[in-house]
């Protein structure tokens, strides 16, 4: 499997070339903070003791607190959590909010705990970093297998250690404990934002275009649901079993249905069941891939049939696949931008937190439409900016050549470079 580490690194130096950036500067940015990596050990039901392996890790705050999810998967690796907090550095400077880049995880598979283990987990995890995060220095949030629950046992336990109130610790909390009205649905609507600004290039009806999600996990659902709503039509989703294709087009909240009712997409009424990696070779307009990194690499790259990609998940496609799908002539609209509506909304409960004034649900939709369009805007024209006599740029790059302007300005002016 290609590292994510590396990839992130590659993508780093690529886009400092293009900037023409000092090498001490790419070094530097190549580093990562702090990285916290330990065993974190819990109680079973059964009254035996087991161990996890915990991470967290802190990339770079010249432009605010560090802030990035904690995921509970088997597949977690310190140098998958270093890329995806570097990741985070780059995407709350693409959009513009005052964050850095962190991000967390525990090698687990929450499938295998009960609810009682998942909670002593979750709050062995911050009491492992706690030394290191808070309202002004890290804000985890929600991330794969982790949920406002989650968040909420972990601020609880946050605000034990710290002997006072601090809903600013933690974004993606329950709506009782300081959450934000919006946030569930965030990274899915923001990417929903990106595709309506996208989809004007097409010049086709909304009916006509054909967009297949992978990964039917909080963010895809939502990004489907919303491109149902507006009248896309959704030829294709998956899970990690299996995929459903209809090419008439799904009834998104009726597969949601039957998908929350039957925990599979078996036994749906119309469509056909496929292997759940062929919905990524389908002939559409759009492919989203929403799941975990490293999709699409070098192997199945020219295997890709769509005309476009909007990265939901963080990383999905490898550097390698990437200069492949590029020469391809397939526009990618990179998870940096299209799926930081997370982030955005994190930030906004943040503010709301600090302030103790908090937002209705139309106001929230409203700003991350606004923040989601000018981001969209931005890297844009960076893209036409740069792709003159240069045919291996394309939107990754022009939004890294935002993001990274911005940090290195934050750098310089703090005298850390």
């Amino acid at each position: 499997m290609d590292n994510p580490l590396g990839n992130a690194k590659k993508q780093l130096e690529e886009t400092a070339e293009i900037l023409g950036l000092d090498q001490k500067i790419v070094r530097k940015l190549s580093r990562i903070d702090r990285f916290i990596e330990g065993d974190i050990e819990i109680k079973l039901d059964s009254g035996k003791k087991k161990k996890f392996k915990a991470f967290r890790s802190q990339h770079n705050n010249a432009r605010g607190p560090y802030k990035g999810g904690i995921r509970f998967h088997p597949q977690v690796t310190s140098d998958e959590v270093k890329a995806l907090s570097m990741w985070m550095t780059w995407k709350g400077a693409v959009v513009d909010i005052p964050f850095g880049g962190g991000k967390g995880g525990v090698a687990v598979d929450p499938e295998e705990l009960s609810r009682n283990e998942l909670e002593r987990l979750s709050r062995a995890y911050i009491e492992f970093i706690s030394p290191y995060i808070g309202e002004r220095k890290d804000i985890p949030a929600p991330d794969v297998n982790t949920n406002s629950q989650i968040m909420a046992w972990m601020l609880d336990e946050y605000e034990k250690i710290a002997g006072h109130k601090e809903p600013g610790a933690l974004t993606g909390k329950p709506i009782e404990l300081g959450g934000s009205k919006g946030r569930t649905e965030a990274t899915g609507l923001g990417g929903f934002y990106i595709l309506e600004s996208f989809v004007k290039t097409l010049k086709k009806p909304k009916n006509k275009i054909t967009i297949a999600v992978q990964g039917f996990g909080n963010v895809g659902s939502y990004f489907a649901k919303f491109c149902d709503q507006a009248g896309y039509k959704i030829v294709a989703v998956s899970d990690s079993q299996n995929a459903l294709y209809d090419p008439k087009g799904l009834d998104i909240a009726k597969v949601l249905s039957h998908k929350e009712k039957n925990r599979s997409f078996v036994g749906y009424k119309s469509g056909k069941i496929l292997p759940s990696d062929d919905l990524l070779y389908l002939d559409v307009d759009i492919l989203s891939p929403a799941a975990l990194e490293n999709a699409i690499t070098k192997d199945n790259a020219l295997k890709i049939k769509a005309k476009n990609i909007i990265e939901l998940a963080n990383g999905p496609i490898t550097a390698e696949a990437e200069e492949v799908l590029t020469r391809r002539g397939i526009m990618i609209i990179p998870d940096v931008l299209a799926n930081a509506g997370g982030v955005a909304v994190s930030y906004f409960e943040w503010v709301q937190n600090l302030t103790n004034y908090y937002w209705e649900e139309k106001e929230v939709y409203q700003k991350l439409e606004r923040l989601m369009r000018k981001a969209y805007g931005a890297v844009m024209a960076e893209y036409q900016k740069l792709k003159t006599g240069q045919p291996k740029i394309n939107t990754r790059k022009a939004a890294y050549a935002i993001a990274l302007r911005r940090v290195v300005a934050a750098m310089k002016l703090r005298g850390e470079i």
